[in-house]
C-alpha cells in the first residue's frame, strides 16, 4: 500500500510531458496550421456535399410521394397521406444515421476518421485534426436532427396526415440507410476522404460490403413503409 501511495505521488508531482499539453487547437500550431491552410474551405464544401446530395433526394422523394397522394385524392380516395411524416421521420434518419456512424465506427471502435485517408491519424496531430473535422461532421448530423424534429413538431397541427409508427420508423430506417449510402459512395468512392476500415490494403470490398448492408436497410424501411400504405388501401376497398 505504501508503495502505490509512492507511485502516486510521484505521478502527481511528476512534469506533464510538452505534447500532452499542446494537443488541441488553440495551444498548437502545427495542429491549427494543419487545420487553417488552403484546404480548409475545400475539406468543408466536400464534407457538406453529400448532405446536400441527401437534401435533393429528400426533397424529390417527398414531392413524387405528394403528388401521388394528390393524384389519388383527385381519383376519389380519401387516405390520410403518409408523406409528411415519411419526409420527417427520413430526414431525422439521415441525422441519426450520421451520429451512429460518427459514433460507432470514428469514436468508438475508431476504424476512420473523417478525413483520414488525406490525413492519417498516425499521430497525435493527425489525430487531432481528423477530430476537428469529425466535430464539423457532427455539426453538420446535429443541424439535420433539428430540422427533423421540427418537422415532426410541425405535423402536430395537421389533420390530413396518417401518424403510424410504422411510417416512422419505416422512414427512420430509409433515412438512416440514404445517409450511408449517398455519404459511402460520395466519400469513400469518389472523394476519397477516408475508408470504412482503414487497416486493410483491400479498402474496396469493405467499403463495398457497407453500401450493399445500407442498401438491404433501405429496403427494409421501405417494406415496412409499403407494408403499412397496403394494409391501409386494403381497408379503404
Amino acid at each position: 500500500m505504501k508503495l502505490q501511495h509512492l507511485t502516486f505521488a510521484i505521478l502527481c508531482l511528476s512534469p506533464v510531458p510538452s505534447f500532452a499539453i499542446r494537443a488541441c487547437i488553440s495551444c498548437n500550431n502545427e495542429i491549427r496550421t494543419g487545420i487553417y491552410n488552403s484546404m480548409f474551405y475545400p475539406n468543408l464544401i466536400t464534407m457538406l456535399s453529400a448532405f446536400v446530395v441527401l437534401a435533393v433526394m429528400v426533397l424529390i422523394l417527398s414531392r413524387a410521394s405528394h403528388s401521388r397522394h394528390l393524384l389519388r385524392q383527385q381519383k376519389g380516395h380519401s387516405q390520410l397521406s403518409p408523406a409528411p411524416l415519411v419526409t420527417a421521420s427520413m430526414v431525422l434518419g439521415i441525422g441519426l444515421g450520421g451520429f451512429i456512424d460518427g459514433i460507432v465506427l470514428h469514436q468508438i471502435l475508431q476504424w476512420h476518421e473523417m478525413l483520414s485517408a488525406k490525413i492519417p491519424a498516425t499521430n497525435y496531430v493527425g489525430k487531432s485534426i481528423n477530430m476537428f473535422w469529425d466535430g464539423i461532421f457532427h455539426l453538420f448530423c446535429l443541424i439535420v436532427v433539428f430540422i427533423g424534429i421540427v418537422l415532426l413538431w410541425k405535423l402536430l397541427f395537421r389533420k390530413d396526415i396518417d401518424r403510424s409508427g410504422k411510417l416512422l420508423v419505416g422512414g427512420l430506417l430509409m433515412g438512416w440507410a440514404l445517409f450511408n449510402i449517398v455519404e459511402g459512395i460520395i466519400d469513400h468512392h469518389l472523394l476519397k476522404l477516408h475508408n470504412v476500415y482503414e487497416y486493410t490494403p483491400n479498402h474496396f470490398s469493405v467499403n463495398a460490403i457497407f453500401v450493399g448492408l445500407s442498401i438491404l436497410l433501405a429496403g427494409l424501411g421501405y417494406a415496412i413503409i409499403r407494408n403499412h400504405r397496403n394494409s391501409v388501401s386494403s381497408q379503404w376497398h
